[in-house]
Parts: structure tokens; C-alpha cells; sequence
């Protein structure tokens, strides 16, 4: 996995906020997260929602044992009976959250170069169609997965704790999100990364 430090270009595009310099000074390379599989990379943030990251790994690992080959194609997911989805550790609900992306993927929804051909709010529009998939899942696409550059999930608890202990935020929810989309519009048409560090600099980086 390729891991790189922001380019001079970039790090010129966030000049006018030092202090957002100096944590992506103090950071790590960036590994790179791309991938062409929507269909999976969406599968594991459904399973993970509202886990813990070491037990959403655990329960995505048992879910993939439970196909062929560890991949859980769509027609096999419609398939599977309740108690085998349930044995991995899946909730109910979740259960109905993984057979709606199956049935969008069946349905040819999710086919990389489609995906790819879509501009950020359109895809998130696109996705957010799938009961169980929200703006925030598909955020967490688009800078990993597709790592689009200038993505800035607001409601991300993780970058809200960032940017209250960095930039000394002492509001919450509405004036909250205010002063952070208006801290981040210095760092377009950067913010992806800008979040990534935000998110490293509390060893939370998202999977």
C-alpha cells in the first residue's frame, strides 16, 4: 500500500491555515485506501456501523467466511438465509441493510465506472437511495475508496472532536458544524485530506 505526504501544491493550498500546516507536519504519509469494489466497500461500512472498529473487523471477517471464497456476491447475500447472517454477528437490522445494497448491486447500481463518472453530491445522492446507507457512509466512500480530494464530513464525530481540541471550538451542533465548514473552506479543494490528518492526529483514522 503507497503511502505519500500532500505535495508542495497542496500543503501552498493550505497556507492560509497554520494550524492545520503544522498537524500535517507533525502527521504520518497517507496510505492509500483506493479501491474499485463499491459493492464490498460498502458492505463493510454497513457492517460496521455503530461497532467498534475491532469488532466490526471481526464481524466482517465472519460474514465473508460464510461465502466462497470469502466474497459475498450479491445473489449468494439474497440467498442466505437469516440465521446464517445472523451467525456472523449481524443484527436484524443490518441483515436488511446488506440484501437492499446486494439488490442495488444486482441491479447493475454500482458498477465502478458508473460510480466514477459521478460527481460528489450526485453520488451520494445515487447512494443514499439504499435504506441503510447514509450521507455519511458515503462520504466515508468517496475519501477512501475513491479518494475524491475535497470531501468534508461535518458530522463526523471524529473531526468534530479534532477540530474542537485544535482549533478550540467550544459550540455544538449547529453553530458547531457553522464554525467548522467555514474553518474548512481554507483548505479547498483539499478537504479529504485535511480530514484525514484531523482524524490521525486522534489516532482515529476510519478503515
Amino acid at each position: 500500500m503507497n503511502s505519500s505526504y500532500p505535495s508542495p501544491e497542496i500543503m501552498a493550498a493550505f497556507a492560509a491555515d497554520p494550524i492545520i500546516c503544522g498537524i500535517i507536519q507533525n502527521g504520518q504519509p497517507l496510505p492509500s485506501s483506493r479501491s474499485e469494489d463499491v459493492y464490498f466497500k460498502l458492505l463493510s461500512s454497513i457492517v460496521s456501523q455503530q461497532l467498534s472498529t475491532k469488532v466490526a473487523a471481526v464481524i466482517f471477517k465472519r460474514f465473508k467466511e460464510l461465502f466462497p471464497e470469502e466474497y459475498p456476491h450479491p445473489e449468494l447475500v439474497l440467498a442466505a438465509p437469516d440465521e446464517l447472517l445472523r451467525s456472523a454477528g449481524l443484527s436484524f437490522q443490518k441483515i436488511g441493510y446488506v440484501r437492499n445494497v446486494a439488490v442495488f448491486a444486482s441491479e447493475g447500481n454500482l458498477q465502478h465506472a458508473t460510480i466514477n463518472a459521478m460527481e460528489d453530491e450526485v453520488l451520494i445522492e445515487h447512494l443514499t437511495q439504499i435504506k441503510g446507507v447514509g450521507r455519511w457512509t458515503v462520504e466515508m466512500l468517496l475519501m477512501f475508496a475513491l479518494e475524491r480530494p475535497d470531501i468534508f464530513p461535518v458530522d463526523d464525530l471524529g473531526i468534530q472532536n479534532a477540530m474542537k481540541r485544535h482549533y478550540g471550538i467550544d459550540a455544538a451542533g449547529k453553530a458547531l458544524r457553522l464554525q467548522m465548514q467555514q474553518i474548512a473552506e481554507n483548505w479547498r479543494p483539499y478537504r479529504t485530506i485535511a480530514s484525514k490528518y484531523l482524524w490521525q492526529s486522534l489516532d482515529n483514522m476510519p478503515k
